[in-house]
């Protein structure tokens, strides 16, 4: 059986940065050499249950040597082999693990809106019970695929960071904007969550680097414009007051470019106090003091030239007539308003008519 020690088992060179490869032959001969690499170790399983284990180093297949395959003789092969599958597992640390996407929508506490937070980084992973490891994984994912493993943690690292990072937004320890300065924190309190429970599969995040939990675009903007709005009314001491202040600059703005005057002095005015300008209305009185109960304008015509003046006029400014606004009737000496070219009593017409 010589020519059987000429068969090496060991993790391919384009492998050998893996967490887990696994060998892909179930029937491992007997007296074959495992070669083990430094940070990493072999095991056999068979069934769920790990059969043995090596360290690194060069060993071989027997049962002397690993007893615990001596009842995993396949008979099909004659006794010359074992039925088992072997596992190489890293146990080295591991960094470089991205990981990412949608934590969760949450309520902002000082704000009421509701936001979108993300976070996205990279984290690094090593294997510190490689029994736990296979055997826990076993059935789980396909632990042949180099990629299932890191996945997989990188969703439970995001499942864990989203209970720690929502459980401590909305019990008011930390803030949605400005949630850097309180990474320190988070890193510790989601690494305690996230070993918990990778403590059973015998994983271990030692460190997380260049992580950031950020907001939607559109949902930072709009809290930071709610943000500074909220500011600027606790400034002007009211929203009214805020909003004469916001109407100004926009009327300013407009007659910088080009607006329309009038409308600009209108704005401005409403700008710099919309009470003051609706008391001075107020104060305005209502009709002209030469205008009758109906707003409409009194008027005198001249005698010479018929020409129309307003009643206050004294003098006629096409003939220089002296013009009086005190007309009396030839008939009946009813008064007679400047403009009327008959009596309204008896009918009699008007001298000035």
């Amino acid at each position: 059986m010589a020519w059987l020690e000429r068969e090496f088992i060991a993790v391919p060179d384009n492998r050998k940065n893996q967490l887990v490869y696994k060998w892909p032959d179930a029937n491992i001969r007997r007296f074959s050499r495992v070669i083990v690499n430094s940070g990493e170790v072999a095991l056999f399983v068979h069934t769920g249950q790990v059969a043995g284990l090596m360290t690194p180093g060069k060993h071989r297949v027997d049962a002397t040597e690993l007893p615990g395959l001596g009842a995993l003789l396949d008979v099909l092969s004659g006794g010359n082999a074992y039925r088992a599958e072997l596992y190489f597992v890293g146990t080295r640390e591991y960094p470089g693990n991205k990981f990412g996407g949608r934590l969760d929508d949450i309520v902002d506490p000082r704000s009421e809106q509701i936001v979108t937070l993300r976070v996205f980084g990279e984290y690094a992973l090593t294997v510190r019970d490689p029994a736990a490891l296979v055997t826990g994984l076993i059935g789980t994912v396909d632990l042949a695929d180099p990629d299932q493993v890191t996945a997989w943690c990188s969703e439970l690292l995001l499942r864990s960071m989203r209970i720690a990072v929502t459980s401590g937004i909305t019990k008011g320890r930390w803030p949605v904007l400005g949630l850097s300065a309180h990474m320190p924190e988070i890193d510790t309190e989601v690494l305690s969550v996230t070993n918990q429970q990778l403590r059973r599969y015998g994983l271990l995040i030692t460190r997380m680097g260049n992580f950031d939990i950020n907001l939607a675009p559109e949902d930072a903007d709009r809290l930071k414009r709610l943000a500074k709005d909220t500011r600027y009314i606790e400034l002007a001491g009211g929203f009214g007051q805020y909003a004469a202040g916001e109407l100004a600059l926009g009327a300013g703005q407009g007659m910088a470019h080009g607006g329309d005057s009038a409308l600009g002095g209108a704005f401005l005015g409403a700008g710099l106090g919309l009470g003051a300008v609706h008391q001075q209305l107020a104060a305005q009185p209502r009709h002209s003091p030469a205008g009758d109960a109906m707003g409409r304008q009194h008027t005198v015509a001249c005698a010479r030239c018929r020409a129309v003046h307003p009643a206050a006029t004294s003098f006629c400014t096409s003939c220089g007539e002296r013009l009086s606004a005190e007309r009396r009737c030839t008939g009946c000496g009813a008064d007679l308003p400047a403009d009327v070219r008959f009596c309204g009593t008896c009918g009699t017409r008007s001298t000035g008519g």
